[in-house]
């Protein structure tokens, strides 16, 4: 095995180059190890200003602010003010989507892992006050169910406000407020921040995104989303080292580096338990706890999670069999070939273990019933088409909606072909993924009822 001195060096020699080659405007990591911390960067913040990035930087980290909000959520489970199998109207008697049974029968469980059911992929902008976490959830009343809570995994953003919105009555104060109080001063964290007023105190990285599919990334239009879905991900920013003394809370069974008991030691196996199988995608974890992904990776233990935001991505894995933790933060490019060189190495060097392969399509594709697949999946945020041609090749065709049309032209159509008897799969890779798509549940006429991608759209009515 290699040490932290030898990865140090690597990262030295091969980071910058990386960052070149993938057009990744900056980058930081950071590598846990037996408690030492060693972290690197390199790159520019924005290429704008062309401010270089350093170990100081704060970078967003998108959805793993999901495991922070869940640290928040535990943390009342450990002082009796929570029970997570009780109805979330229990403490949020105002919860409210369009289908009431629904709404009063999911859990903070359910929440946590994702299967509430209700579409989550939703943006409404409520201010940038205090009361824009309470506005937020009041905007869900008119959101659709898509399937019974329980029944399945559908990733959900806006569960992640819902939860938000749980601390701050349980806590009397504004989601941000708790967690600088309950997490950040207790891990005493020096490089980060709630929110861009926050950030703008730091050397703070840019996201930046490609105004067509082939051209360069530049610089995006806006820094965060709405502060409503802060608590999904929406603003929290910080450096490799700051998320890494997080991850270290999780490995040292909720105890912080100056002893300083932050989550009890039940809560943090308890968040590393399966609550929920994944759809076979070969590219997310085999399962779900609470809050964290969990990934077998040839019969050990990974826990996770990654973060995307406006031209940001952020990526956590933690091995606790090992006492390791990788992040790497970036600011835009072609940043999953970058997670593949850097954190593939890292975890061979430092654990011996091998990063699974992203899915690929198949040398010959596999027949699939193309009368069940066709037809357009609808979500807040885009249409998705899957249409045959007359060369009975298959196409996905994506209409953004809502925020994501101000990010760029419209995606150009990706042919799909059969990967196994249930999905379809990218035959040309973006971003370095061939992206998988699941097909489940019938709509009664023999049609699948949802396209599944990591989220289940379900099929738009005719």
């Amino acid at each position: 095995m290699a040490t932290l001195s030898e990865i140090e060096t690597w990262l030295q020699d091969r980071l910058a180059t990386l960052l070149a080659e993938h057009q990744v405007p900056g980058a930081a990591v950071g590598v846990l190890l037996g408690g030492e911390v060693i972290d690197h960067a390199a790159g520019v913040l924005s290429k704008s200003t062309g401010v270089e990035t350093t170990t100081e930087s704060v970078f967003q980290i998108g959805s793993i602010t999901k495991v922070w909000t869940t640290t928040l959520v535990m943390q009342l489970v450990d002082e009796g003010k929570l029970d997570l199998d009780q109805p979330i109207r229990s403490y949020l008697p105002e919860f409210t989507i369009a289908d009431e049974a629904a709404a009063a029968a999911i859990t903070t469980r359910q929440l946590l892992c994702h299967t509430a059911g209700f579409e989550g992929d939703i943006f409404n902008e409520t201010g940038k006050g205090d009361d824009a976490v309470e506005k937020f959830v009041a905007t869900l009343a008119t959101t659709t169910q898509l399937f019974p809570p329980g029944e399945m995994f559908s990733y959900n953003n806006a569960g992640f406000a819902v939860l938000g919105r749980l601390v701050e009555v349980l806590r009397g104060t504004p989601y941000d407020a708790a967690l600088r109080e309950h997490v950040f001063t207790p891990l005493g964290l020096a490089h980060a921040a709630t929110d861009p007023y926050e950030a703008i105190l730091h050397r703070a990285a840019v996201g930046h995104i490609r105004p067509e599919a082939d051209a360069a990334p530049v610089p995006a239009p806006m820094w965060a989303m709405t502060r409503g879905m802060a608590p999904a991900g929406a603003m929290l920013a910080m450096s490799a080292r700051d998320l890494l003394a997080f991850a270290k809370l999780h490995l040292d069974s909720g105890t912080a580096a100056d002893g300083t008991a932050v989550l009890g030691a039940a809560s943090v196996k308890a968040m590393q338990e399966p609550q929920v199988k994944l759809p076979a995608l070969g590219m997310m974890g085999e399962s779900w706890g609470l809050g964290w992904e969990l990934f077998d990776w040839n019969g050990t233990k990974v826990i996770g999670h990654d973060g995307g935001t406006i031209g940001q991505n952020a990526f956590l894995r933690v091995v606790p069999e090992h006492g390791l933790a990788v992040a790497l933060l970036t600011n835009g490019g072609d940043t999953i070939e970058v997670y593949k060189a850097v954190i593939g190495h890292l975890v061979e060097e430092l654990a011996g273990l091998t990063l699974p392969p992203m899915p690929t399509p198949p040398a010959e594709p596999v027949p699939v019933d193309v009368e069940r697949v066709l037809g357009t999946y609808s979500c807040e945020v885009a249409d998705i088409t899957i249409r045959q041609d007359d060369d009975k090749k298959i196409w996905l065709d994506m209409t953004p909606k809502g925020i994501f049309t101000e990010l760029g032209p419209k995606p150009d159509p990706v042919q799909l072909v059969g990967r196994d008897e249930l999905s379809l799969i990218a035959l040309e890779a973006e971003n370095g993924m061939h992206q998988p798509h699941v097909f489940v549940g019938d709509d009664g006429s023999g049609r699948a009822l949802y396209l599944h991608s990591g989220r289940a759209l379900r099929r738009a009515a005719v």
